[in-house]
């Protein structure tokens, strides 16, 4: 064996620490010295951008395709509209409300004019056959029309005020776990009128199997309101495309009551409006009436001589354009 002296033994401990130390050295640094970590790092980096890049293009493809959704379900539901503008007499007495056939409505309004006709002739016997043809016109086609149109508008709007609390039925339901249809049903039979009865017929016309949609669209037809056409679209959507129905219609009730505070608000603010109009289009009409109460022959010579009717019929024409334009100022679009 070799005699090595102790100084010897150290230096060699010394220069096998050195060498491992440089071995561990070089090993840690050599990606770094090497450009491995940066290209690790840059690797990563456009990998997760492409990634981000994927995930990006793939919301604004769903957000592009809700959207088409959206627009093709709109303008599917404004064709079906103007294909069917056209409203029939039976479909405007189901809008007012009237269980009533369109054969007894045409019998009601003969009866109506027939008895206006005979009004007229016996209060004013010396008037000729002219004034009571027009009364019969107005009692036959006239009034038995505004009454459809007020029954109308009053159904409507009881309509409109009820159906947010129907929406909030259907969001709740639904969050407890219900199924639509029975949520449907439950507002059938606990609403209130004209709410009930308009969901009576689509819970019934779903029994028998017509398609939800068809429903939604033949109760559009019957209750032609924007608070029913936002409901039939989402409804529609969801059906087509999925998504969480509840959020939909809580957003779509929240909607409708802002709709309806706006309308309160309007309502409050032209309420002024409304009483000048009111008053300013009944004025001359009241001046009339008092001056020929205490004058008649001061009055009389506008119905009697061509020179005063044709001054009533310039001051009847120029009335209507005021109330028309005093009409047009106070009535807002919201």
């Amino acid at each position: 064996m070799l005699d090595l002296s102790p100084e010897t033994l150290q230096l060699g401990m010394i220069a096998v620490v050195a060498i491992s130390l440089a071995a561990v050295i070089y090993i840690v640094a050599s990606p770094y010295l090497s450009g491995q970590v940066k290209a690790d790092k840059r690797i990563q980096g456009v990998t997760e951008a492409k990634v981000s890049r994927t995930q990006r293009r793939v919301k604004e493809e769903e957000v592009s395709n809700r959207r088409k959704q959206v627009s093709e379900t709109l303008q599917d539901l404004e064709d079906r509209q103007k294909q069917k503008e056209k409203v029939s007499l039976r479909l405007r007495l189901q809008r007012a409300g009237l269980d009533v056939t369109p054969k007894s409505f045409w019998i009601a309004s003969g009866v109506s004019g027939v008895v206006f006709a005979l009004g007229v002739f016996v209060s004013a016997p010396g008037a000729g056959l002219l004034l009571p043809a027009a009364a019969c016109f107005v009692g036959g086609f006239g009034l038995p029309r505004w009454i459809v149109s007020k029954m109308t508008k009053r159904r409507q709007k009881k309509f409109t005020n009820e159906f947010a609390n129907a929406i909030d039925v259907i969001v709740r339901g639904v969050k407890s776990g219900l199924p639509l249809n029975e949520c449907l049903n439950i507002i059938a039979r606990e609403s209130p009128s004209p709410i009930k009865e308009e969901f009576q017929e689509l819970v019934e016309q779903t029994r028998v199997g017509v398609p939800l949609q068809d429903c939604f669209e033949r109760m559009m037809q019957r209750t032609p309101l924007p608070e029913v056409k936002f409901f039939s679209i989402v409804v529609g959507i969801q059906a087509q495309a999925g998504g969480n129905l509840s959020e939909a219609l809580g957003n779509l009730s929240g909607v409708l009551r802002d709709r309806k505070r706006l309308q309160a608000k309007v309502q409050a603010l032209s309420a002024e409006a409304k009483a000048s109009a009111g008053v300013l289009g009944s004025l001359p009409f009241a001046v009339m009436g008092m001056t020929y109460m205490s004058a008649p022959d001061y009055i009389r010579i506008l119905f009697i001589t061509k020179t005063g009717n044709f001054l009533l019929i310039l001051a009847a024409f120029w009335m209507t354009l005021g109330v028309l334009v005093m009409r047009k100022m106070i009535n807002f679009k919201y």
